[in-house]
């Protein structure tokens, strides 16, 4: 018999039954009836209900065992067996499954319907619900049982004890739904941006804003081939802009390497060039090594077409003066 501190969170009319459960048929026929009833009784008077002395309490008790006798079975063996063969599918709505419950087994048991016993019940249903969705987040890989317990909102307590986990992994998968419910919200607002625009448009969008392809699929109710139709056409277009800035990386550095170089020989001046050559003797005149001479003959901003004739036909700069002077 059940004595337990657990027991004496129930209401009576469930003990009664539990203890009824365990009766075989023998012990409610004949000289044995009797003496089932008042061990019953007295087993429910030492867990802490008041029954053998109390009128109401043994007309409940003797009218549960009457039940029994005409449907020829115990109640719970016909509410336990429902309850079991319960789901969460069945259990996505408690209230009206009880209700249901109620109704069916009701029409044997029609104590059952009493109003005083429904909150019992639903507590019965919801435990039932509790039970089978932690019996399913255990079954789940890595954090997605404690997702299902968090979002089936059950709380915190239960979800690290059924679990055995501790809250500090708890407030991290928090977080990480608090993360993705905000990143859902963000993709709300770029799908309204885009709104009755073409799939190729607003997967494209959300490609562009960084959006992951699971999510786009799921939200802008797309296909693989549709993401997969819109990263060619943005490769297509990311290879184009490479080759453009290439282009144009090139350009400039030419343009650069121009620049340093300086102006051609036909396009100095005549009083320029004296200056530069005269330049050129002086740094010739500090070093004979060829990288100091570049380097110097930059420094001074002279034509790299003279420094390459310094270093390489140093004779042809009388040549070049000469012209210069006419």
């Amino acid at each position: 018999m059940t004595t337990s501190d657990e027991t004496k969170k129930k209401p009576l009319w469930l003990l009664i039954e539990e203890n009824i459960l365990e009766l075989d048929s023998p012990d409610v026929s004949g000289e044995k009836l009797e003496a089932s009833i008042q061990r019953i009784a007295g087993e429910l008077d030492n867990a802490g209900y008041n029954v053998s002395r109390h009128g109401g309490n043994m007309l409940q008790l003797r009218g549960a065992i009457n039940d029994m006798r005409r449907v020829g079975r115990p109640l719970l063996k016909d509410f336990n067996a429902a309850i079991a063969a319960l789901t969460l599918e069945d259990l996505a709505a408690p209230y009206s499954t009880t209700d249901s419950l109620i109704r069916d087994i009701g029409k044997t048991w029609p104590k059952l319907k009493g109003s005083e016993r429904r909150p019992d019940v639903i507590r019965i249903v919801e435990k039932t619900k509790l039970d089978l969705l932690i019996a399913k987040a255990k079954g789940l890989a890595d954090d997605d049982g404690i997702r299902l317990l968090i979002e089936e909102q059950v709380a915190s307590e239960v979800i690290t004890t059924a679990l055995d986990i501790t809250g500090e992994k708890l407030k991290e998968v928090n977080a990480e739904i608090k993360k993705e419910r905000a990143e859902r919200e963000r993709v709300s607002t770029l799908l309204a941006a885009v709104a009755g625009k073409p799939n190729e448009e607003r997967v494209k969008h959300l490609f562009e804003n960084n959006v992951s392809e699971k999510l786009i699929i799921e939200m802008a109710k797309v296909d693989q081939d549709a993401i997969d139709a819109v990263k060619q056409a943005l490769e297509a277009e990311l290879k184009e802009k490479q080759r453009l800035e290439e282009e144009a990386a090139a350009l400039k550095a030419a343009q650069k390497a121009a620049a340093a170089a300086g102006p051609s020989l036909d396009d100095i001046s005549p009083d320029e060039m004296l200056e530069y050559i005269e330049s050129i003797r002086e740094i010739m005149e500090f070093s004979d090594q060829e990288k100091e001479i570049r380097v110097m003959c930059e420094q001074s901003s002279i034509p790299k077409a003279l420094v390459d004739i310094a270093v390489s036909e140093p004779a042809k700069l009388d040549e070049l003066e000469k012209k210069a002077q006419g």
